[in-house]
């Protein structure tokens, strides 16, 4: 057993949520959502992640929304290429579906941080199902939307500094995303730096969807060292919030196995 001093092994966490899952007729959620589960297998198959197990009959699955826990050398691949494939995806999906089937709009946060196995619990998971329900996820998620766009993903600080900071994303830059402070109403104690990118738009299109009070982070000056490019360089704030609801599906992806529920 490790001594409880000792601080667990980091993982990789992915997190997404569908848009407005629970406005799908009852008959067409679980083809809905088995279109999601097969869209993301073939994207972490593109992306050089493989052996995901799925482990249903351990965890509690809210339908909308899955939590992905990868080994933490996977961390900049969950943000470039996967993002990117994601979307691509995506937009594949809404090009062939059926007039009847309803459209995916996912948001998806990326984060990183210990977790105790064998069940992977800490505040890790918490902090990424947060940053996924943020007032700054959202209202990348409303960005995207209003430009007919189908992903919005909300970075914590700590991925993007060792990921696209650090230079290991191979097709993304700092230039590529929005700095804000990610908010989760209920959740006072809650307020962390994250980075948001919709691929597809550039961050001076999604700052005006956020606001001083609830996700707007001042961006550095221009010329300082991971200033997110902005078209006009200012911001013309516009409300957009959002709650945080229920529990997301726990799937274990990598060499490492769960044997428990675990509450998001």
């Amino acid at each position: 057993m490790p001594d409880a001093d000792d601080v667990p092994p980091e993982h990789a966490l992915l997190v997404v949520d569908m848009k407005a899952y629970s406005q799908i007729p009852e008959a067409k959620m679980a083809p809905t959502r088995a279109d999601l589960d097969d869209i993301l297998a073939t994207v972490f198959a593109q992306c050089g992640i493989s052996d995901v197990a799925t482990l249903d009959s351990a965890v509690k699955d809210r339908g909308d929304g899955a939590i992905f826990v990868l080994p933490a050398r996977h961390a900049a691949r969950l943000v470039d290429p996967l993002l990117g494939q994601l979307r691509q995806a995506l937009e594949r999906r809404e090009q062939m579906r059926l007039a009847s089937s309803p459209t995916i709009r996912l948001r998806a946060s990326v984060h990183v941080g210990p977790l105790e196995p064998p069940t992977h619990r800490g505040d890790a998971v918490n902090d990424a199902c947060r940053l996924v329900d943020s007032d700054a996820a959202r209202a990348a998620m409303a960005a995207a939307v209003d430009h007919g766009l189908y992903l919005a993903a909300a970075v914590s600080n700590t991925v993007f500094r060792r990921t696209v900071r650090a230079e290991r994303t191979k097709t993304l830059s700092a230039r590529h995303f929005q700095q804000a402070t990610a908010r989760v109403d209920g959740k006072d104690g809650f307020e962390e730096t994250c980075w948001l990118h919709v691929p597809g738009l550039v961050p001076s299109v999604i700052s005006p969807y956020l606001t001083a009070d609830h996700g707007m982070t001042p961006s550095p000056s221009a010329g300082s060292p991971g200033a997110p490019a902005n078209e006009s360089g200012t911001t013309a704030p516009m409300g957009q919030k959002g709650k945080a609801s229920g529990k997301a599906r726990l799937v274990q992806v990598g060499r490492d196995y769960i044997t428990g529920s675990e509450r998001s």
